[in-house]
């Protein structure tokens, strides 16, 4: 089995140590191979090469996730590149996670640096061939990164697949972007300051693409490798205590948003923009993003959907 996009920290494993439980719950209660002979278990671990791999072996060498079960046979491996290219050979791969990963296109779509000029992101100021091109690039990706997993997988293999989304099918809705919205904004008010310059926030665009629900299934049903078994939706907070409009703690849910904006954003706009507007900028954030949550609450729309491979 594989999680395409495990990032680095103990959390990487939290759902890995699930899974394995699960199965081991199921092999015990219907007495397959017996409790004292459950199966071996060949997990990778995938994600970037520059992901921080050393600090995931550590993390694993600790015992605290996966060695909790002392008859647990679990072989783990790191497997660094993209999985937006081949990962296994042909027929080996029996179950591929992903949790929040697959928004994530595997180019910046081309020609936006002349349409989206003081945008980041699709928004509502954006022209009709910007949505287009992220569209067509979340197309080209997704239907990609099918079709090698179909390769790689058996017959009757899973995939389960976790991504951000949007709940609308119009894709300049505040619903999956206000946060985009909001970080372009910081980055003009530094323009008007003299802290950015303009030409580099025309050249800087996400290569981000949060589709609808219609947008996952017509890829899948026209990619043809794999029956669509579920699809489920669900909103989540950024911030878990943010449930009521206008409470005493925006400040700390502001904070709370900022710092998680830029735990994925900061190696991108630090290498775009330099290092030394990220602190200003998260700053300056997460004061915008205090003054957006005293209006509304703030929350991101979650698509699961459970994947068989079809028989070859």
């Amino acid at each position: 089995m594989v999680d395409l996009g495990c990032s680095s920290g103990p959390n990487s494993l939290f759902v890995i140590s699930h899974i394995l439980d699960a199965v081991e719950h199921l092999c015990t209660k219907n007495n397959i191979n017996g409790s004292d002979n459950l199966p071996e278990f060949e997990v990778f671990l995938n994600d970037l090469p520059d992901n921080d791999f050393n600090n995931l072996f550590k993390v694993i060498t600790s015992g605290r996730v996966i060695g909790k079960n002392e008859k647990r046979r679990c072989f783990l491996y790191g497997l660094p590149g993209s999985f937006y290219g081949r990962l296994f050979p042909s027929n080996s791969l029996h179950f591929a996670y992903a949790s929040y990963s697959l928004h994530w296109l595997s180019q910046i779509p081309e020609g936006l640096e002349s349409s989206n000029k003081e945008n980041i992101y699709m928004a509502r100021t954006s022209p009709p061939e910007v949505f287009e091109a992220y569209a067509k690039q979340f197309q080209r990706d997704f239907s990609t990164f099918l079709s090698l997993r179909a390769q790689e997988m058996i017959a009757g293999g899973r995939m389960v697949l976790t991504l951000v989304g949007r709940s609308v099918e119009d894709p300049s809705s505040k619903d999956h972007s206000a946060h985009y919205t909001l970080l372009s904004q910081t980055l003009l008010d530094m323009v008007a300051q003299g802290v950015v310059k303009m030409e580099d926030l025309y050249l800087f665009n996400v290569p981000i693409y949060m589709p609808c629900e219609q947008e996952v299934k017509t890829v899948i049903q026209d990619q043809g490798s794999y029956n669509l078994d579920k699809l489920h939706v669900f909103r989540v907070g950024w911030d878990a205590q943010d449930n009521i409009v206008n409470d005493e703690n925006n400040h700390g849910s502001g904070k709370l948003v900022a710092d998680c904006v830029r735990a994925f954003m900061e190696p991108m706009l630090a290498g775009h923009f330099g290092s030394s507007i990220i602190d200003e900028l998260f700053g300056r954030y997460a004061d915008k993003m205090e003054e957006h949550l005293s209006m509304e609450t703030s929350s991101y729309y979650t698509i699961v959907i459970s994947l068989s491979r079809k028989s070859k």
